[in-house]
């Protein structure tokens, strides 16, 4: 990755330190607002190595899922049928334990979430949750409930997360890595 400032986006903040972060290909540097221009392009220009092999990386990995074939609308629709199945219990269990009520619960075949919660309280989870492992799906259910609480991804909601699913700071990691496969296949 060259480190001209073609594929470089720089993103100011009140922040106090300098990161790095790659992303389809690009490079976002988040840095404190007064840090100069040509010592965030020097941080940069010394993780060039670095840069590159994440850049690889994510290339290799957006190659492999091209190669996918996508979903059915019958698999799609047998995912649905199971989650229907499956997560109103788990979805009560949690709740419960979290102290917290919910309405409706709607499952989708979502581009990019896993679940979200709306201000009133309706949930809807991916239907591509059922092939995941079940501590996953059990933290994707325990972070939409916990959005009862607190309607923001404060550390005060983390926190929240934290009583209940001690694990889920593995499981969101694991998501983040693997996630994107499943994602992939849909139509």
């Amino acid at each position: 990755m060259p480190t001209d400032n073609k594929n470089i986006t720089i993103i100011r903040s009140e922040r106090k330190t300098l990161a790095i972060q790659i992303k389809n290909g690009e490079v976002i540097a988040r840095a404190p607002k007064r840090m100069k221009e040509k010592d965030i392009l020097a941080f940069i220009a010394s993780k060039e190595t670095w840069i590159n092999s994440h850049v690889s990386q994510q290339l290799a990995k957006k190659q492999e899922y091209e190669k996918l074939q996508p979903f059915t609308q019958d698999e799609l629709n047998a995912l649905a049928q199971k989650a229907k199945q499956l997560l109103p219990a788990k979805i009560e269990y949690y709740a419960k334990r979290i102290g917290v009520s919910y309405n409706r619960i709607t499952i989708r075949c979502h581009h990019t979430r896993w679940g979200s919660c709306s201000e009133n309280g309706n949930l809807n989870f991916n239907c591509l949750l059922m092939l995941l492992p079940d501590r996953i799906i059990d933290s994707v259910v325990v972070h939409e409930l916990c959005h009862r609480k607190h309607m923001n991804h404060s550390k005060l909601f983390y926190e929240e997360i934290a009583k209940v699913f001690p694990d889920y700071k593995a499981c969101h990691k694991w998501l983040n890595e693997n996630g994107a496969v499943y994602l992939s296949r849909l139509p």
